[in-house]
């Protein structure tokens, strides 16, 4: 099954960098595109009133003129891809979600118009990334530029949650043919009356990020030989300070769905929303293809 990388367009500013950016990932896989409108309010606005009426609104000839277009433009500017449209009658959460049952990848933007108001802030974003059955990549409006020599940039934890997220950033990186960097997030160390209390944290927490980042990367290395992988153990207040920071010279962000540690929450309320929204470069949530 050659499942499609899917993106949510609307004819905003922010789907259409989306769009690029799904074209540029499909690419890179040697996928198809496929362009997903979906026409109905997330609270239902579009459906008859009517409760004898048991339809739903046909697409839009606005909206599928809009669709046709982007699709135009993209295969014009990326030649050989192949794009295909959709007009979809459901939500944006719920029509996300359920076309990433089909997909290899889902791509969305964190703004939106129309049939995809809010993409990615609030409930629809909660939705789409906790409940895709395939990764999701998140690209903000003012990310135009796609590719870049940037590495790769994963955090990781220890979890399987985060051998998730390295096994995609080595496949991400191995397609850009650029390095996979391994961030482990430490705490901070606040001072402490017994200075010998305040050097064995510090001991032990240097001894667990040198044990997970070279687990990691032994993982990596066994299934990506000739990957250049690298080990950059982290200091910060907190996981998001900690990785949002690390972002500034990166191509893209890899961050799995649960995590311990210095990633605990992460895509789980206050965290996930500041790691999507401040990256200085896209994000990739790491799910299994299911």
């Amino acid at each position: 099954m050659n499942r499609p990388v899917v993106v949510g367009v609307d004819g905003s500013p922010s789907s259409l960098v989306a769009a690029e950016h799904a074209a540029h990932a499909a690419r890179l896989r040697s996928r198809p595109l496929l362009l997903v409108h979906g026409y109905l309010h997330p609270l239902g606005y579009g459906v008859p009133l009517n409760p004898y009426d048991l339809g739903v609104p046909a697409p839009s000839e606005e909206s599928q003129k809009m669709l046709e277009r982007t699709a135009a433009d993209l295969a014009d500017r990326w030649p050989g891809l192949t794009v295909e449209v959709r007009q979809v009658a459901g939500g944006p959460g719920a029509t996300m979600v359920e076309e990433s049952r089909r997909a290899d990848l889902v791509v969305v933007g964190s703004r939106g118009l129309g049939g995809f108001v809010g993409l990615l802030l609030g409930s629809v974003g909660a939705q789409v990334a906790a409940h895709a059955h395939c990764p999701v990549l998140v690209v903000r409006p003012d990310e135009q530029a796609t590719g870049g020599d940037g590495p790769v940039l994963v955090g990781v934890d220890g979890s399987e949650a985060s051998r998730l997220a390295a096994g995609y950033g080595a496949v991400e990186a191995t397609l850009r043919k650029v390095p996979l960097v391994l961030v482990h997030v430490s705490p901070l160390e606040e001072a402490r009356p017994v200075p010998e209390e305040t050097e064995e944290s510090q001991a032990a927490h240097q001894a667990e990020a040198v044990r997970v980042l070279a687990d990691a990367s032994e993982a990596v290395r066994a299934e990506h030989p000739g990957l250049v992988v690298r080990e950059h153990p982290i200091r910060a207040a907190g996981a998001t300070q900690g990785l949002v920071e690390a972002s500034g010279t990166a191509s893209l962000l890899v961050v799995g769905t649960r995590g311990r540690h210095g990633l605990t929450g992460l895509l789980l309320g206050s965290v996930s929303q500041a790691v999507i929204q401040h990256a200085h470069c896209p994000v990739l949530v790491a799910h299994p293809v299911s």
